[in-house]
């Protein structure tokens, strides 16, 4: 709790942290509007696809123009990284394979990375954190997004001496938004297709948190950093509110919808009928956990905590997630403290790619939020069993057999090309923590 004492130690020493941030969209733009309240944070430098777009972002977050002259902007990547002028990397892309090798540049080159890019972290991040810390540098969560807060809770629970029954958290979910696509995504949001196109809303990236592929992404990523387990047949998103936690969130022979203790799950914003769940945690994250004594349970009842009718099982949750306004924490925290808010230490869930309708050989994938699939989460050891195609590898690929609704696609059943770096790279990682 000392991170801002630490930063304005560096600024008084004229050594700000300096950060390279990959990718000016939202969750960019967010960070973006923090840095010049943040006196010892600066980003030296900016990569996009559209340096010109970035410049306008940096605008539009409250940048004054000595800030913007005083910034490069630039679509080349790897020349950023190897920059002298840059201490941490933040790599905003969200494309896995483009991440993968932003990651592996910054860990060569000596430089923190901090992976707002979750979609890459479950595709290899095992393997990214492993070579970071074989480098003597940081590989990150990012906080302010669901995972590393997430992370952050169970390790608060299990330091203070709790057992973790269930982590994870909250969305607006049901069983038909799997096989929604793109083309009816925005009736769900509320809104029309001219008012998402006029807002700059892409319908692909909106739809994966929809179709339930990005809370998979998400949960993978707590899974593999926390070292919880994954829900043998995928996530239940059971219906649940804040104060319903304890009751629902513990194991089925005590009660609840779990088949165990000590998992990952998401809860729904919405009962299976439609109706809203009171009190939800759409935006929020939660940690479920287990009294050891009578005495800790007594504490439980005498300080208000909610509890299960035992008033064994609690719950401490975080009703809201700021992403990018947050990511200052996981900046810092590498720079000043040579500390991740998060990273993977073993490959636990996997997110494999799932047929939303009957498919055709010789039809493309679309990837993530598309027309063809969306993610599942299966446990790491299961996925590789059958062979599961990971969702992050399930983009611009062709089917070499027919595919039928709601099964999983398996690396037999699509075109690959074995000296793809991201395909090597995930090889790799699955050999190297196949046996946990």
């Amino acid at each position: 709790m000392n991170l801002h004492h630490l930063l304005e130690k560096r600024r008084a020493a004229g050594t700000p942290v300096r950060v390279a941030l990959i990718g000016a969209g939202k969750f960019g733009s967010m960070f973006l509007s923090q840095v010049p309240h943040t006196p010892g944070l600066e980003v030296t430098v900016i990569v996009d696809l559209d340096p010109g777009r970035a410049r306008d972002a940096c605008r539009t977050v409250g940048w004054d123009d000595a800030r913007i002259a005083a910034t490069t902007f630039t679509d080349d990547g790897p020349t950023a990284i190897a920059s002298d002028d840059v201490e941490v990397v933040v790599e905003a892309t969200g494309n896995p394979a483009v991440g993968i090798r932003h990651a592996r540049k910054a860990i060569a080159a000596g430089k923190h990375i901090v992976m707002v890019n979750v979609e890459a972290d479950v595709l290899a991040g095992p393997l990214l954190a492993e070579e970071a810390r074989s480098a003597g540098v940081v590989y990150s969560l990012a906080y302010g997004d669901q995972p590393a807060l997430t992370a952050e809770m169970v390790d608060w629970a299990r330091a203070t001496g709790f057992r973790v029954v269930a982590a994870g958290k909250g969305t607006k979910y049901l069983p038909l938004y799997h096989d929604v696509t793109p083309a009816g995504v925005w009736g769900h949001y509320g809104l029309t297709a001219a008012e998402a196109q006029s807002a700059g809303m892409n319908p692909q990236m909106f739809n994966s948190f929809l179709d339930g592929t990005k809370s998979a992404i998400e949960m993978a990523a707590i899974a593999n950093a926390t070292g919880l387990d994954v829900p043998s047949g995928g996530l239940l998103f059971p219906p649940c509110g804040v104060d319903d936690l304890p009751h629902i969130m513990r194991p089925r022979d005590n009660g609840g919808v779990l088949e165990k203790s000590g998992v990952v799950e998401v809860v729904s914003s919405l009962e299976r009928d439609g109706r809203p769940v009171f009190r939800d945690l759409r935006w929020g994250v939660y940690v479920v956990l287990e009294a050891p004594n009578d005495y800790a349970a007594d504490c439980f009842r005498q300080y208000g905590l909610k509890t299960d009718t035992s008033g064994r099982y609690a719950a401490m949750y975080k009703p809201y997630h700021l992403i990018g306004l947050e990511l200052n924490i996981s900046v810092l925290s590498a720079a000043l403290r040579n500390e991740a808010t998060g990273q993977p230490h073993g490959f636990r869930g996997d997110v494999a790619a799932v047929a939303k309708r009957d498919l055709r050989a010789g039809e493309m994938l679309d990837g993530e939020g598309g027309y063809t699939v969306w993610g599942k989460l299966m446990p790491a050891a299961d996925s590789l069993k059958v062979g599961a195609l990971p969702i992050g590898l399930a983009h611009g690929v062709r089917l070499k057999a027919d595919i039928a609704h709601g099964a999983v696609v398996r690396w037999s059943d699509v075109e690959t090309d074995s000296a793809n770096d991201t395909i090597t790279t995930r090889r790799a990682m699955e050999q190297r923590f196949a046996t946990g």
